[in-house]
């Protein structure tokens, strides 16, 4: 997995960029490889921003965005928000809908 981090209006830090990078492997599981994830990270006042853009190798695209004043529970917020929505895709492709059939 790719991981790519952007910090705005914010000094980059070491320890959370491991600590997106260690949240977003347990996203790495439901996709198919090479996945590319791309994270925006932006303070205003006292709100720190989390942006979260993945696709994965087959096409999907998933975008999540969490609003928080704790930084980590932000990064908490959107992995889960995210995992939530891959996990829906996964399940309607494994069940699509079946038409039914209109009887006279």
């Amino acid at each position: 997995m790719q991981i790519n981090i952007t910090f705005r209006h914010m000094e980059p830090v070491n320890p959370l960029k491991n600590y997106i990078e260690e949240r977003l492997q347990k996203i790495k599981k439901y996709l198919h490889e090479p996945v590319e994830a791309h994270v925006v990270l932006s303070t205003e006042k006292f709100r720190h921003i989390i942006e979260v853009n993945i696709m994965a190798g087959n096409g999907t695209t998933i975008h999540g965005m969490k609003s928080m004043e704790d930084v980590h529970a932000a990064i908490d917020g959107v992995v889960d928000k995210i995992e939530r929505q891959i996990k829906k895709q996964l399940d309607k492709s494994k069940h699509p809908k079946r038409k039914q059939l209109k009887s006279p």
